[in-house]
Formats: structure tokens, C-alpha cells, sequence
């Protein structure tokens, strides 16, 4: 098995089915699901939200060259902007050499809060809810026997109060151990269970009661070595310290270069059915340092051999039960293609194409600049916006290129010279 695909990109889309089925040793009849007439049905997607009227469509594209904890996979990326799985491809292949993308996770903790109003002894109420720990962590488990069977279940409870402009809130954090299951439905459920026992024993009344999408206790982490002679040399490597270190200390920076991860990052957690939103929020909200500044979630170093090396830590939670993971016939398709087992495997192969992204992001402003690249591949987009059909994309392309003007009336133009030759 290997993700080195060399010329991956030359295919036709029936070849490139046929090679990862190959390299990844999975049966051809997977991608199946990833033809339009073949992925989700109207009557699936009926029933999966309310008020349906149709299904939208994204293109899934393979990033290659990932090597994660020394397994090659080939990564579904479901996203809409050119460039992405180019470049998370091309700065994986530039760590192939280094052993690739090392990762580990913490255990999969997620927390529902609960929140108490009207108490009148808010610290009293914060020790009695403690000393009461295992009465409470009792009844949540009682909620979900089958998680409590794989080894999950709620393992602690924390109380933090909260002042406000109202009043001080007790909130009682309860923590939970998800197992393979992203873990809203499971804490929400707990936290459901046990709040009119909180709020007796806190002597007040119960308002939200809900899991928080700050999901600090469930971290991935990742790093890799990119080679200094695939990046450029030393030169490049320079530029692209000051470049990221730029975005640890400007907020401004920090935005968009955290989107470069994000690109990488939600394409992935797309592609296999996950929450996209309950992700990006967790990463953001981990961005934000404990002085209260949002800051770059990725550090990049030089090490002794003048080698850039990136790491990243995020909250990760993703899950492969429940949901639209098991449901959307293309998550499914998607998943077994990654080979993974436990959740916390594609959480690590989910924060190595973010962080692969983003260096790929990164080299670019410190060389050519974004531009260059990007618009490249969105010149494709251009020319089938401006009418050009499949014979005449690539002259199109090429022209725009060359011109330095990837635009619509430049396409137009274009097109217009093709069709008046004779």
C-alpha cells in the first residue's frame, strides 16, 4: 500500500478511481457511491433533515503522499476551492523522507455543562455538588449502558462559577469519555439526566444543559519534518518562520492563516460526515492563548539539519458512529478508503492534512506569493464559467496563465480568438 501516486493528477477520474483502488487495496466498487446518480438519494436525505428538496454536491478530490505514524493513506477531501488538495499533496510528499506525520491523541473526553441559577451560596453549592460527584456520575451512566459497555461513560464532574451582569452561575461540567462517537448526543443526554439532581443539591433551578463545543480535553496532535531542499533551500525556510511567526503575534494574520489549516482540517471532517461546525469551533476557541489573544493554532521551527518543522495541536472531536458518518453513503465510502478503526485515527489523519495545508500555504506567501498558485487551478473554474467547453479548457487555461489574467472577460476573449479562427 502507498500514497504515492506520481501523475496522480493526469488521470481521467475512472483511472484515478482505479489506482487508489490499487494502491489502497480497497474493491473498485467503493467509489460507486462517489458518482452523483450513486451517493445520497432524495429519500435518504429526507430523512436525515427536515423541509428536503434536493441534495448539493461538492467534489471530492484524494490528497496523496500522506504517511501517518508510518501508514500510507490516500485522504478524501470534500471542498470547493482550487489548490487545496494540490497543496496539502505536494507538502506531505515533502515529508515523505522524514517519516511523514507523527500524532498521538488524548483520550476522548467530551464535557456538557449545566447551568444552575438562583443559588444563593454559590461556593457552598459549588463543594456540594463535588462531594456528590459519584451520585451524579452514577446517574449519567445509567443513561447510556452501551457506551459504558465499550469502555465510555461519564468520568468526572468539575463546577466553575461563573459572574455575569445577573448574577454568579454554578455551572457543573460533566466530563465524558465518548469512545468512537463524536459525543453530542451522549453528554446532552447525561446532562439532561442529571440536572434536576443538581439543582436539588445546589439549591436552585437548572436553565441550559447542554455540551460545550470547546472541546479541550480531547486534543490531537500532530508534527512533521518538511525538507529544506523541496521547500526551496534555506532562504525559504527563513521566509516561511518569519511568515508563520507573523501570524503568532498579529490577530489579523492569525485569521487567515488558521483558514489555511481550516481548509485542510473541515474538508476532511466533510468528506467522512462529520460536524464541521462543532470542529471549527473547538479550533478556534483553542486558538485563543490564555491571555485572551487569538493567535496562530500551528508553531513552525527550524531544526539542526535546517529543516522546517511544523506541529499542531487541535480539539478533534469527530466521531464514526451515529450520525451522518454511518448514514451518507459517501462518509462511508470515504472512511473505509482512510482504513481507519477508532475515531481518534482519523482525528490524527484529519490534523495532518491541516497542518500539511497550511505549510503548503505558508511556502507560498513566502515565495510566489498565493496568487500564483491558486488562481492556476481556479483558472479551470473561470474558463467553464466563461462557456468553454472540455476541448477547449486547457488552451483557455494556458492563455490566462501566461497573460497573468485569470479573469472572466479575459476568458471570454479568449474563447472568442479560438472560435473566429478559421
Amino acid at each position: 500500500m502507498t500514497s504515492r501516486l506520481s501523475g496522480f493528477r493526469n488521470l481521467s477520474v475512472d483511472q484515478r478511481r482505479a489506482r487508489a483502488a490499487e494502491a489502497m487495496e480497497v474493491p473498485l466498487a467503493l467509489f460507486d457511491a462517489l458518482s452523483p446518480d450513486r451517493g445520497l438519494s432524495l429519500d435518504q436525505a429526507d430523512h436525515m433533515v427536515e423541509n428536503v428538496v434536493g441534495v448539493l454536491g461538492l467534489p471530492v478530490g484524494i490528497a496523496t503522499n500522506f504517511v501517518v505514524n508510518g501508514r500510507d493513506v490516500l485522504v478524501p477531501m470534500a471542498t470547493e476551492e482550487p489548490s487545496v488538495v494540490a497543496a496539502a499533496s505536494n507538502l506531505a510528499r515533502m515529508t515523505r523522507d522524514h517519516g511523514g506525520f507523527r500524532t498521538s491523541s488524548s483520550v476522548p473526553l467530551m464535557q456538557a455543562q449545566v447551568q444552575i441559577l438562583d443559588v444563593a451560596d454559590p461556593a457552598g453549592a459549588r463543594v456540594r455538588l463535588l462531594s456528590a460527584a459519584g451520585e451524579l456520575i452514577a446517574l449519567a451512566n445509567e443513561q447510556d449502558p452501551a457506551l459504558v459497555r465499550f469502555g465510555g461513560g461519564a468520568r468526572e464532574i468539575s463546577v466553575r462559577l461563573v459572574p455575569s451582569r445577573r448574577q454568579t452561575y454554578v455551572v457543573l461540567h460533566l466530563v465524558v469519555d465518548v469512545r468512537d462517537a463524536m459525543g453530542a448526543n451522549a453528554v446532552n443526554t447525561m446532562a439532561e439526566a442529571i440536572a434536576p439532581r443538581a439543582a436539588e443539591i445546589a439549591r436552585g433551578r437548572t436553565l441550559l444543559r447542554i455540551l460545550t463545543n470547546k472541546a479541550d480535553l480531547r486534543l490531537t496532535r500532530v508534527s512533521a519534518t518538511f525538507d529544506a531542499d523541496l521547500l526551496g533551500g534555506p532562504a525559504v525556510v527563513e521566509n516561511m518562520l518569519d511568515a508563520a511567526e507573523f501570524a503568532v503575534a498579529d490577530p489579523y494574520r492569525a485569521a487567515t492563516h488558521n483558514k489555511g489549516i481550516m481548509n485542510g482540517v473541515t474538508a476532511v471532517v466533510l468528506a467522512t460526515g462529520n460536524d464541521t461546525r462543532a470542529v471549527e469551533a473547538g479550533a478556534h476557541s483553542h486558538a485563543v492563548g490564555p491571555d485572551g489573544r487569538y493567535t496562530a493554532m500551528s508553531r513552525f521551527e527550524k531544526n539542526a539539519d535546517g529543516d522546517l518543522v511544523g506541529t499542531l495541536e487541535l480539539p478533534m472531536p469527530v466521531g464514526l458512529v451515529g450520525g451522518a458518518t454511518k448514514v451518507h453513503p459517501v462518509a462511508r465510502a470515504n472512511v473505509t478508503l482512510l482504513g481507519v478503526e477508532t475515531a481518534s485515527e482519523l482525528a490524527e489523519i484529519i490534523v495532518a492534512v491541516g497542518l500539511a495545508q497550511n505549510a503548503a500555504a505558508v511556502r507560498a506567501l513566502a515565495t510566489e506569493g498565493i496568487q500564483r498558485g491558486h488562481m492556476s487551478l481556479h483558472a479551470r473554474n473561470v474558463a467553464v464559467t466563461a462557456g468553454a467547453t472540455a476541448a477547449e479548457i486547457d488552451t483557455v487555461v494556458a492563455r490566462m496563465v501566461a497573460d497573468r489574467s485569470v479573469r472572466a472577460d479575459a476568458a471570454e476573449r479568449i474563447l472568442a480568438e479560438l472560435r473566429d479562427r478559421p
